[in-house]
């Protein structure tokens, strides 16, 4: 690679960390960084209880005692060293400094799964340019791009497990060179896949990866898996027993009873039972989901080059067999994206905000598509790698802060509000705040009168001394005029607060497409 695409390719990685740090704490508060707070902070009482009366009752009532909180291992550290200079600088409560540093760590470790990701490029390719171009893709796709300036629980998971995955690559690619199994890596990787089911349970899955690895790897390059399995049963003893004393120390719901994690995986494959989401117009449960839901948000989520690769598979297959390891990574990654769509499915399990339950996925796709392309033709990869990265650069402008709720071309021929959820974070909770700190002088409006649909905006307006925040169910009991309505989240979709000024309609519109994406609007009732 020419020595200063190499210098410019790493002066924008460390340009794009430094505005993705600054943007992730300018962006709003979404409802489930609450809820993912309190999850600490209920776990952090119940090792206190445990540790001096050898039991936590409370805690095992309290209804996320399932949801892991190995992320926090991580950002509360961040959160406490940066808290206070953020609550400060942005005028927030000093709940609002804590909730908006943890940004900083989810985006710390979206940009380490980038580099991950990069690593693995290089494996499949051994060419710097592509690998470069396939990571500043997967750093610039809006969606992702998007989730990584707040999302505390589907990035941190979805990062995790890349990493996961390049080093069970390198461990075998390892044993394939040298016919030996690396002790460091080994428990590196052990390590990983502990944390990886300390942020969600649904990282037992990566078990099956790594056997699909390993299967994969026995059938190409034609070794007995029985045989290979029995040799390395030293190997695997170790694996095994050093991750299962890993998750039960990182998981304070397992001391009790280690059992509890088969009431984890049982709870957490059912959870949030009456949640639906909008997909094609139609409101689809969460518990009742069609195989479509899954392929129809993959076919409006992922980029169009992404899907183009995807499409060139059957194309390139005689030329992936031609280098037998990058035909390794990306059979063992396709299957593994079509058996973890296939347990989702046969299984029923609740998902719902359309992708962000098989989020992690979405770097897996990339891998096998961009891959596929590039195999394909080196030219044809290099245009619409460069092309599809301009692009993003511009919708990311555009969109900006809702990148997240991104859509490719395809999902345009579609009304994008009637038909796809939309904002269900609740981001526009700080534009629409703001809009109330510069409005409410112009108003009878007093500090302590209430503002409904307003109880994950409190952080922004408590410094400014309002004193009043009300969910918006509570909006049908309101007697006392005059009132502020936040209506975002799934809230958009309901009929419109009665006798009230339109204040604010919080849109934003995709590049070449005129029409407003509405995110949130603000009301004012008299």
């Amino acid at each position: 690679m020419n020595l200063s695409f190499k210098k410019i390719s790493v002066f924008l990685a460390f340009a794009y960390l430094v505005l993705g740090i600054y943007l992730s704490i300018n962006t709003g508060i979404s409802h489930d960084e609450f809820h993912e707070q309190q999850n600490w902070t209920y776990n952090v009482q119940a090792v206190k209880d445990f540790l001096s009366t050898g039991q936590y009752d409370s805690f095992l009532s309290f209804k996320d005692r399932y949801h892991g909180i190995g992320f926090h291992y991580i950002s509360q550290p961040i959160q406490f060293l940066f808290s206070d200079l953020v609550g400060k600088s942005y005028q927030l409560s000093e709940y609002g400094g804590l909730l908006i540093s943890k940004h900083i760590a989810v985006f710390l470790i979206f940009f380490t799964s980038g580099i991950f990701l990069f690593k693995i490029f290089k494996v499949v390719s051994d060419d710097d340019n592509f690998a470069i171009i396939s990571t500043g893709i997967y750093f610039l796709f809006p969606y992702l791009f998007g989730h990584s300036l707040f999302n505390p629980k589907d990035i941190p998971f979805l990062s995790v497990w890349v990493i996961c995955t390049y080093y069970i690559i390198i461990l075998i690619q390892n044993f394939k060179t040298n016919n030996y199994i690396s002790l460091k890596l080994l428990l590196i990787l052990s390590s990983l896949t502990a944390f990886l089911i300390s942020i969600r349970t649904l990282g037992l899955l990566i078990f099956l990866q790594y056997l699909i690895f390993l299967i994969v790897f026995s059938e190409i390059y034609k070794q007995d898996l029985l045989k290979l399995i029995k040799k390395q049963r030293k190997n695997l003893l170790i694996f095994t027993s050093s991750t299962l004393f890993l998750i039960y120390i990182v998981n304070p719901i397992f001391w009790h009873n280690p059992l509890e994690i088969i009431n984890s995986i049982a709870w957490m494959g059912k959870y949030q039972q009456d949640v639906c989401t909008t997909t094609l117009g139609k409101c689809m449960k969460a518990l009742d989901l069609p195989a479509s839901y899954y392929f129809i948000w993959f076919f409006f989520k992922l980029p169009i080059i992404v899907l183009f690769g995807l499409a060139l598979y059957p194309f390139c297959e005689s030329k992936l067999s031609k280098n037998k390891f990058a035909n390794f990574i990306i059979i063992s990654l396709l299957i593994t994206s079509i058996s973890v769509l296939a347990i989702f499915i046969i299984f029923n399990v609740a998902i719902y905000d359309e992708l962000r339950h098989v989020m992690f996925l979405i770097p897996l796709i990339f891998i096998i598509s961009l891959s596929c392309i590039y195999l394909y033709n080196k030219k044809i990869f290099l245009i619409f790698g460069i092309i599809t990265s301009i692009f993003f650069v511009a919708e990311n402008v555009s969109i900006n802060p809702y990148q997240y709720t991104w859509m490719n071309s395809f999902a345009k021929f579609y009304n994008i509000n009637k038909n796809f959820e939309v904002d269900y974070w609740g981001i526009s909770n700080k534009s629409l705040s703001n809009q109330i700190i510069k409005d409410y002088k112009t108003k009878e409006f007093k500090k302590s009168n209430c503002i409904y649909g307003g109880q994950y905006s409190d952080v922004f307006l408590q410094n400014f001394d309002f004193k009043c925040f009300k969910s918006y169910s509570e909006l049908d009991s309101a007697k006392d005029r005059p009132y502020y309505v936040i209506k975002n989240v799934r809230n958009i979709k309901r009929s419109n607060p009665k006798d009230c000024e339109l204040v604010k309609n919080e849109t934003f519109n995709y590049l070449f497409d005129l029409r407003s994406i509405s995110a949130g609007s603000l009301w004012y009732c008299n």
